[in-house]
């Protein structure tokens, strides 16, 4: 455990306004990536909730295409392969009960 006052040294207010965690860096990495500073609360969830390989087959997705909103593209294909996940998961489960 630090103490109050090392946390305090450590601190840097213009490189560590937001981030705390890695998780949280992710996110930004996401929003700046597919240029959309407005969701970046949404995209800090995600990396929080939602499976690391996941997330970057979307961003992949999303950089390579040539759409004007990739924001949108990558929630798409976000969803996409989350269903996929799903749908691979109950599969496995039908055939572990046989």
């Amino acid at each position: 455990m630090q103490s109050i006052k090392s946390v305090l040294d450590k601190f840097n207010p213009a490189t560590d306004k937001y981030v705390s965690r890695e998780f949280q860096t992710f996110g930004i990495h996401l929003s700046e990536s597919l240029d959309d500073y407005k969701h970046k609360s949404l995209y800090i969830k995600l990396a929080k909730t939602v499976h690391r390989s996941i997330l970057e087959k979307a961003l992949s997705f999303a950089i390579d295409s040539n759409a004007k909103n990739k924001g949108a593209l990558f929630m798409w294909k976000l969803k996409e392969l989350r269903d996929l996940e799903k749908k691979n998961v109950s599969g496995l489960q039908k055939k572990l009960d046989l």
